[in-house]
């Protein structure tokens, strides 16, 4: 099974960096650029991808204490899906966001590594600059 680690720091507190990150309705406005669509009904959010890819995700979970959410990618592209994405507080003023995704068939690794990366410097940017949901 492919797993991608990625953690990338954010010059916000961890209470602000989760407010927005707990809006899974509007993941499309997080990461954008890499998003550039997103609806959310009956628990799915379907987002679509600057490059065209669309994508359905069940949402999991939203874990409020540990500022944490799960979600897992459905359809015919994966054999098996599961990803979480987490703040971290650092101190009073900065914090981590985690995202993590283990997946089948190994090999999607080239087109889920480099989504993971744009995505997880889009959500900084984006909540750093102040252009993130609330």
């Amino acid at each position: 099974m492919a797993t991608i680690i990625w953690d990338e720091p954010i010059a916000v507190s961890a209470e602000k960096a989760w407010a927005a990150l707990r809006r899974v309705d509007r993941a499309h406005e997080l990461f954008a650029p890499v998003l550039i669509g997103g609806t959310m009904e009956d628990g799915i959010r379907t987002v679509t991808f600057a490059n065209g890819l669309v994508v359905q995700e069940r949402i999991v979970t939203v874990d409020e204490p540990r500022r944490r959410v799960a979600y897992s990618v459905l359809g015919e592209m994966f054999e098996h899906h599961s990803a979480s994405m987490q703040i971290l507080p650092v101190d009073a003023v900065n914090c981590r966001f985690l995202w993590v995704s283990d997946f089948l068939p190994d090999e999607r690794a080239g087109t889920v590594q480099p989504l993971v990366e744009q995505g997880a410097r889009a959500l900084a940017r984006n909540i750093e600059g102040g252009n993130a949901p609330r």
